[in-house]
Formats: C-alpha cells, sequence, structure tokens
C-alpha cells in the first residue's frame, strides 16, 4: 500500500479531490500532422496524446498506474475482464505451434482456455502439471515453451506456488513466468519474487463490491506496450476495453483494499481455525498444518495475512450442499454464489461451479474432490455469531 499511496494523486476538474471520468470515446488532436505519428507509434497516451476508448482511456489509464503501483511493476494495462486480461497477454506471448506449461490446479476459465480453446483455435499446447514437484515442471518444459503459467494461491485447493523457484525455472528455458493473483492482492507481491507477468480479475478483492466485472495485466512498458500496440496488440485488435466509468470506481475503492484484506484474512483463519478444531479438512495458507504455510510465509508481505479464501472437503457433494444450504438458508452466514471478494461470505462448490470445466481426471489431478467447497471470508457481521453458525452449519452437514 506504501507503493500506491506514493503514485501520483490525479485530481479530478476544477480541483476535485477524486478523479475526474473522461467518457469520450475517441480524441482530438490540434494538428493534423499528430494523427500519423500516433498511428506509427511515435506519440501516445504516455506523451498526453489520446486516440480512441479502445487504445487507451485517461480515466483508465490513471487507474492502470496505481494498478502498477501495487503490483510493483513499471506499467499496466486494464481490461473488460479477468479473462481478457488472461486470454490478451496468453496470445500475446505466444504464437500458433507454441507451449504453455501450467499448473493442474486452476480456475475453471483459465483451465478451458489453455486446455481446449487455444488448441483448436490457435494450435497452443499446454502440459498441466503439479507445481510442488520442481522436476515435473522442469521435465514439461519444451524448445517452444513461452510461457510457464500459475495461480499464487492455486483455486480452489489453495496450494502456494513457489514463485521464485518457478521464476528460475522460467527464465532457464527462455519463458515469461505469468502469475494470477488474484487471490493475493498486498499479501504476495509476485513481481518482487521474480514473475514476468501478473494478471488480475479485478472483479474480486480488488474491486470488493461485486458490482463491476474488469481485469488488468501488469508487466514492464515493453509487454504493455504490445499489448495495445494500434497494430499487432492483442488487446487492441480483440478489444475488450476497460469502461472509463468502472475504473472510476475500481480506483475510489482501492485505497481502501489493505484494511479489507485484512479483515477478509483475519476472517478467513478464524473460520479456518475453528473448522480445523471441528476435525474438519481444511485448508487454508495461514494455518501451520497447510502444506505450504512455511513457503507462504516466505513469500508474504506482513500485516496482510494469508488471503480471504478457505476451503473445506466435507468428503460427499451430498454433504457440501448440505453444509452450504444450511449456512444461507438457515443460519444467514452467507451466500451460495461464485467469485470472491465481497463483503458476505460466499461459498461454492468447486467441482461443480468453477471448476466444473475440468473432466474427471483432471479434478483428480488437482486435488478437487466433489465435497470441496470453497468459502471467500466477508467480514460483515460479529465475529463471534459468524463462528458459532459457521460451527452449526458443519456439524448440521457431517451428521446428515
Amino acid at each position: 500500500m506504501a507503493r500506491l499511496a506514493r503514485s501520483r494523486h490525479e485530481f479530478g476538474e476544477h480541483g476535485g479531490v477524486n478523479l475526474s471520468i473522461e467518457t469520450s470515446a475517441t480524441f482530438t488532436v490540434l494538428e493534423a500532422g499528430k494523427m500519423p505519428e500516433i498511428f506509427e507509434g511515435r506519440e501516445g497516451p504516455r506523451g498526453g496524446c489520446f486516440l480512441y476508448g479502445r487504445h487507451f482511456n485517461p480515466t483508465v489509464m490513471v487507474l492502470a498506474r496505481h494498478l502498477a503501483a501495487l503490483e510493483a511493476t513499471p506499467s499496466a494495462y486494464c481490461t473488460a475482464s479477468g479473462m481478457a486480461a488472461i486470454s490478451g497477454v496468453l496470445l500475446n506471448a505466444c504464437s500458433s505451434g507454441d507451449h504453455v506449461v501450467a499448473g493442474q490446479a486452476l480456475y475453471g476459465g483459465t483451465w478451458a482456455l489453455l486446455h481446449d480453446f487455444l488448441p483448436r483455435k490457435a494450435a497452443i499446447e499446454t502440459s498441466f502439471v503439479d507445481l510442488g514437484d520442481l522436476d515435473a515442471v522442469r521435465q514439461a518444459f519444451r524448445g517452444n515453451t513461452r510461457v510457464l503459467y500459475c495461480e499464487t494461491v492455486a483455486n480452489p485447493t489453495l496450494r502456494v506456488a513457489n514463485i521464485p523457484a518457478l521464476a528460475a525455472l522460467a527464465h532457464e528455458h527462455g519463458a515469461s513466468l505469468i502469475v494470477d493473483n488474484t487471490f493475493a492482492p498486498l499479501s504476495i507481491t509476485p513481481a518482487m519474487h521474480g514473475a514476468d507477468i501478473v494478471v488480475h480479475s479485478l472483479t474480486k478483492f480488488i474491486n470488493g463490491a461485486s458490482d463491476i466485472v474488469a481485469g488488468c495485466v501488469c508487466a514492464d512498458g515493453t509487454v504493455i506496450d504490445s499489448l495495445y500496440d494500434l497494430h499487432l496488440g492483442s488487446l487492441m485488435l480483440l478489444g475488450p476495453a476497460m469502461d472509463p466509468r468502472a475504473a472510476y470506481e475500481v480506483a475510489t475503492r482501492l485505497p481502501n483494499l489493505g484494511v479489507r484484506m485484512k479483515e477478509h484474512s483475519a476472517r478467513a483463519l478464524a473460520y479456518a481455525q475453528r473448522l480445523e478444531a471441528l476435525g474438519a479438512s481444511v485448508a487454508y495458507p495461514g494455518l501451520a498444518s497447510h502444506p505450504d504455510h512455511q513457503l507462504f510465509t516466505q513469500l508474504c508481505n506482513p500485516g496482510y495475512g494469508a488471503g480471504g479464501l478457505l476451503s473445506v472437503d466435507l468428503g460427499t457433494a451430498e454433504r457440501a450442499s448440505h453444509f452450504m444450504e444450511h449456512l444461507q438458508n438457515v443460519e444467514d452466514f452467507g451466500y451460495m454464489a461464485v467469485s470472491l471478494g465481497f463483503s458476505d461470505t460466499l461459498m461454492s462448490a468447486s467441482a461443480s461451479s468453477t471448476s466444473s470445466e475440468l473432466d474427471e481426471l483432471s479434478l483428480a489431478a488437482a486435488g478437487i474432490s466433489p465435497g470441496l467447497v470453497r468459502l471467500s471470508a466477508g467480514y460483515t457481521g460479529h465475529i463471534d455469531d459468524r463462528l458459532a453458525q459457521l460451527e452449526r452449519g458443519y456439524v448440521a452437514a457431517t451428521r446428515a
């Protein structure tokens, strides 16, 4: 948050303390000769020359600057969704015939993109491996591997990526390490551990209200410039432009991200500790029992906790359903809904929802069972009341 606080504050028109929203889709030039310079790449947004909203917008550019500060990268680019950011950066990094190495446990949409869409539409293949087995990762590289892709904290298993080791392997093989940091904003800063490119679904913790869909790519200036190159940029040509109104909303919420993440993390830890005390099979990087607890401790930024996500395995899909239904419909503990980072707790059975794109073998390899419930810990309600509700829900499900 210190980097974000030091990033230049953008005042609004007439000295307003809030950022102004520039809604124009197109922008004028004062001299006819300036437009060819923009199209040739000799002038651009960094020099104050804007062309068209799909290319760059002043309000969106302010948010991008703040996100770059947040992730300790030189530059950033905002998109209309997290999947737009992921798709655009992969298409930018790879060409037809190239290869990607990725973790077995990934968000279902990302898995489907890598497993199904890119091979069929772009002849880009992916090898899925256990990222905790560095020898297996090393052996997965080929001569045409361009990207090693991982999530800082895997969705929904909550295994933690050894970013420094993965970065070293990627760079040893001439590939880029792309890290999805959606689950761990502020808690971990991947670029500080060797990641080349960081992507986010801003929809989640960074926005924090489940009312905006947005994404971003954080990287060095060369990568970002290539993404919005007027003639070859994947994001420029595919066109997933962020609306400036959305950029304004996200930008105004960024300053309180630190406060929110601390509370999300504190609640998640308390819930995980209570479930563990009840004998539940629970995963949370902040627990000493988590297999990657020490790794998370080494990578994390002090003060923000271990994130707002935890998972509990109820053993069967039926018990998982009973658990969630009791917590929502009897206890008013939270909501059965996908996504994360909301003020209220959100619950979903991953195998039948956000990981449903994976086939049975892939689910098993990733460690995602039918009874696995992912919880995004909210911060509403008194903690003692919430813990009592959670315990009653777990007891009801396991005794059913």
